[in-house]
């Protein structure tokens, strides 16, 4: 298996062009698993912690810039975790210390998994995602990036880049249910932010659909109107049942946290 190391996102975006067959790995958190179980075994893989332009986060006239290489401890311990409150909790849950010092939001974004921790902290805010290629650079709404279960609508030359986010400052919170406190993939996952001006909510659910979806409304029978949304599956981590009712409960709970924030 090659390993093609580019340093700057020129490069990355030229071998990605060069080898479509080549995989793109950063933390390598979710992608590693795969190879060690067997599961892929690509021709090369496409180690982009070599590119500066795709590490840090950026401020400018209020909009926030996550480069797809920023990790879950970078989000968790800086001025992010009181600029974005639902993604920092989100972040706190990913796995263990050594997970969140490696895993990425470019990487929770390419595997696309509908139990990925920082898809509905995302949605609440209306997160763009910037892709680019040799053809140019584009922005789309998250809930257009994600296109169904492990599948993102990024073409074959692209890379992730960045996040782009106008927070906005609404009360917010992130929950989430697994069968221990730590070190799980969700049961279901809940993020919800509240305008309390305009009696609004909304809400962005995890492994409770195909994907992490986003549902507004007003705050009279928002729980309800989350639970309608999804339409989630049995399967070894819990059942289509339980998840419905542990989405109804977590909606209650984050609208009663936000309401007193």
């Amino acid at each position: 298996m090659d390993v093609l190391s580019p340093r700057t996102l020129d490069e990355a975006l030229r071998l990605r062009a060069e080898r479509p067959g080549a995989v793109p790995i950063e933390g390598g958190t979710d992608l590693m698993v795969d190879l060690n179980f067997d599961r892929r075994r690509p021709e090369a893989m496409l180690n982009l912690n070599e590119v500066p332009e795709l590490r840090g986060w950026s401020r400018e006239n209020g909009s926030l810039r996550l480069g797809a290489g920023l990790t879950f401890t970078e989000i968790e311990h800086s001025e992010l975790a009181s600029l974005l409150p639902a993604l920092a909790e989100a972040s706190r849950t990913v796995g263990s210390p050594q997970i969140r010092n490696r895993g990425t939001i470019g990487g929770n974004l390419g595997t696309a998994s509908p139990a990925g921790d920082a898809l509905p902290p995302l949605l609440i805010e209306g997160a763009d995602i910037e892709v680019a290629s040799l053809r140019g650079v584009r922005r789309l709404p998250l809930t257009e990036f994600l296109v169904g279960p492990k599948r993102n609508a990024l073409a074959e030359d692209e890379l992730i880049v960045a996040v782009h986010i106008e927070p906005s400052g609404a009360a917010q919170t992130f929950m989430k249910i697994g069968p221990r406190n730590a070190m799980v993939i969700a049961v279901c996952s809940l993020a919800l932010s509240v305008d309390r001006e305009r009696n609004e909510a909304r809400a962005a659910f995890g492994s409770a659909g195909p994907v992490a979806t986003l549902v507004t409304g007003e705050l009279d029978g928002f729980a309800d109107r989350v639970v309608a949304a999804s339409s989630p599956i049995d399967d070894v981590r819990g059942t289509a049942a339980y998840r419905r009712h542990a989405l109804r409960v977590l909606a209650g709970r984050a609208l009663e946290r936000c309401m007193v924030a």
